[in-house]
Order: structure tokens, then sequence, then C-alpha cells
């Protein structure tokens, strides 16, 4: 997470987003979301889910209410608390280095949170069409919180050293300013293994997980859907219109979207990284450098995902768009 940039384009993109995600009414939700206030996505997703009017089992719904939650708290920490600031108020009491370190911390252990609980709830879906005797003991609101929570408290506590891994810019009076790396992650095997694994686990780790469940339960979709077919044509003694087989179609496709998305927005996070690792000595010579530009877009690309979660699991959903009319 480098220094926030600087520029109109990142202005509007960054503004656009918090917009988005976080509307002027986000202190006042609690009193008004439900009388005609228009609402971010992000709390959408959260006020509606919370309500239970979907049609979703609890399970479902506890999955989809967690990976929204965290999707706002990412974009809380690193666009409404980090970058907005960092642009039209640089200097401000949030760039001082202990606050600055923390929030960093923050961005971490949301962002794990957030991809954690997209691979959690991609088993879960994993385990209810593939596994049917293992389904009743592990599809439940009770496992879905458990696996939740255990979920949340990792992501916060693989990321504590987040919080000593940076150093101050400049000093000013004996205060602090801003955050960089220290120079010891390259030269410091534990540091260097640390962002290593932190890499791995978010997103490679991820990435590999989503496309291995999802490649298993296409599968395993497509070769039901086969011998569902065989069995209809020769009880009918003809092709009919197959309503459980349209509905897993769309589970292909709804799974396909999944995977393209997560790819897609986080691809460049990972390349990011390989750059560094190759290029340890390059030094950003301004907001115009290559090397920056290629940075803040993978930043904004991973930020972007957060917005794009929810609809992914949730928006394809009837009764969930029925009740986003009333916002």
């Amino acid at each position: 997470m480098h220094a926030p940039p600087r520029g109109l384009f990142y202005a509007i993109y960054y503004t656009a987003l918090a917009v988005f995600a976080i509307p002027g009414e986000v202190f006042q939700i609690c009193i008004r979301s439900l009388n005609g206030y228009r609402l971010g996505v992000n709390l959408i997703a959260i006020v509606i889910l919370s309500q239970g009017k979907c049609g979703l089992s609890k399970c479902i719904t506890r999955y989809l209410l967690s990976m929204a939650v965290t999707d706002l708290l990412v974009i809380i920490t690193a666009v409404l608390l980090n970058r907005v600031p960092g642009i039209y108020f640089p200097g401000s009491f949030l760039s001082i280095t202990p606050v600055c370190s923390l929030s960093i911390t923050l961005i971490y252990a949301a962002r794990d949170c957030s991809v954690w609980l997209t691979v959690s709830f991609t088993f879960d879906r994993f385990v209810a069409i593939c596994c049917q005797e293992l389904k009743t003991k592990y599809c439940t609101e009770r496992t879905a919180a458990v696996v939740i929570g255990t979920v949340c408290v990792l992501g916060c506590l693989v990321n504590i050293p987040w919080y000593f891994l940076h150093e101050p810019t400049y000093i000013i009076d004996n205060v602090p300013w801003n955050c960089k790396l220290k120079d010891l992650r390259y030269s410091s095997p534990p540091w260097a293994a640390f962002q290593w694994i932190d890499r791995i686990l978010t997103p490679c780790l991820p990435f590999f997980l989503v496309l291995f469940l999802n490649a298993l339960t296409v599968r395993y979709i497509l070769a039901a859907s086969r011998a569902r077919k065989r069995l209809r044509v020769q009880s009918n003694g003809q092709k009919q219109n197959d309503l459980e087989m349209e509905s897993r179609r769309k589970s292909i496709v709804l799974l396909f979207t999944i995977s393209s998305c997560f790819i897609l927005l986080w691809m460049a996070y990972v390349v990011q990284f390989f750059i560094e690792r190759f290029q340890p000595n390059y030094k950003i010579k301004g907001f115009s450098d290559p090397k920056f530009i290629f940075l803040e877009a993978a930043n904004m690309l991973q930020m972007l995902s957060c917005c794009t979660n929810t609809f992914i699991y949730a928006v394809t959903q009837r009764k969930f768009r029925e009740q986003c009319k009333y916002f």
C-alpha cells in the first residue's frame, strides 16, 4: 500500500468509489435506511440481507452478509480513511506514522477477511452441490458462524506484523509523518518470508481454491445434468424442458462469473508483487512513472472488487432485486 496518488483522475475515481459504496447517509443508516434514503451498494446489501427477505437459507445469508460487511470495511479503511484523505487532505493527522501504520494494517486485515470469506462461501456451495452426505452437517447456520468468526480472527492476527513493517518518510518537530516500507523487507529473511506468505495467502492460494472448487462443482453439475437428461429421455421418450437443469446452467454461469471477476480484479495485484521482488532497487520517480501507474491500477482494481462481490452473489437473486426497488 503506497502513498495516495495526486491527480484529477485518481481524485474522481476514489471519490466515486467511496460515494458508490459509502454515501453521505452512512452515519444515519441505523435510523433512516428503511425510509427512502439512497444507500451505497454494500450498505444496501447489508440492510436487505439482514432482513432475511431474499428467500435464501440462513447459512447462505450469513456468508453473503459477512462478505458485504468486510467489503464495506475495505472501502472504509482503504478509500475513506486512506486514499481520499491523502488526495484532499495531505498532512492531516491520518498521515502521522503510527496512525498510518495502523490504517494500513486494518486495510490488509479487511482485505484478507473479504477474500477468504469468498473462498469459504465457494467451499460451502461446493459442499451443498457435490457432497450430499456432508451437506446436512456442514451447510448450517452454526457452521457458517464458526467459519466466519475463524476467518475474521485469523485475518486480523496474521496482519499484525504490517504495523511494524513501516517507518516514517520524514520527521518534523519530532513528529513522524507518512509511511514507507522498511528496507529490511528485502534484507531480513523473516520479513521477506512474511511478504511472500502474505501474497501466497492473499490472493494466490484463494485463486487456486476458487478455480479448483468451481471446476469440481461445474464438472459435477454437467455430469448430473447429462444423467438427468438421459433419464428424462428414457422415461418420456423425448427431450423436455427441465427446470432443474436450467437452474444448474445458471449456477455454472454464476460460478464462472465469480472466478473470472475475482481473477481479473486481483491479477494485477499478484503481478505487482513479483515486479517489486525482481526490481527491489527501482525508485519511483513520480506519479507519472509507469511503475507507479501500474501499482495504483492494481490497488484500484483490488478495491473495485469490493463493490462487485455482493452483486455477483446476491443481485442474481430475484427476491434481492425486488428488495432493491425500495432503495
